[in-house]
């Protein structure tokens, strides 16, 4: 009963691990063998105990080594995305393409203030912002999101609109 009980326990960290293992990767997952390869037959030894299966090496993982590696593959997944996140720059529109995106996505918070949003028209706060955080910080921020700042870079919108909009703005603020 108890044996029936830590298996329960192993199964969701053993799930997660195999899920976590298989995603973040372009390359498809390397095959194992789950057999254990039989051991090699010298002269003197005999083949009864060469054909004599190895308990030791058939035992189930300890908790422990699940834990380990189910941390092991958490840790190649963040690598990832980590990866993928910082993967060619993008590069931004024209002022043009910012200000019809800003038109059609922006204004609606940025000329009203919702969430706290700076208006276009304070430029003195969007001075500060940019002092502060920089141009890349800015842009990234209004791409993915950033506190009560909604994620623009969604659906049909792409980075660089989101990007030539920030431009747009801190034109606009000079």
């Amino acid at each position: 009963m108890k044996l029936i009980n830590q298996t329960k326990q192993l199964v969701l960290p053993v799930c997660i691990a195999i899920v976590l293992s298989a995603c973040g990767s372009e390359e498809p997952a390397a095959t194992t063998t789950t057999q254990a390869a039989a051991p090699a037959v010298s002269s003197t030894q005999s083949t009864a105990e060469a054909t004599q299966p190895d308990t030791a090496s058939q035992q189930s993982p300890q908790p422990a080594e699940i834990a380990a590696k189910t941390d092991q593959a958490a840790s190649v997944s963040q690598d990832s995305e980590v990866a993928a996140s910082a993967a060619a720059p993008v590069e931004a529109l024209s002022i043009e393409e910012g200000k019809r995106r800003y038109e059609a996505t922006c204004k609606v918070c940025h000329d009203a203030g919702l969430l706290d949003a700076p208006k276009l028209s304070a430029k003195e706060e969007w001075q500060k912002r940019l002092a502060a955080k920089g141009l890349e910080t800015l842009q990234a921020n209004s791409a993915k999101g950033f506190n009560k700042m909604p994620a623009q870079a969604v659906g049909d919108v792409s980075e660089a609109e989101v990007y030539a909009a920030v431009n747009y703005i801190i034109q606009t603020a000079q």
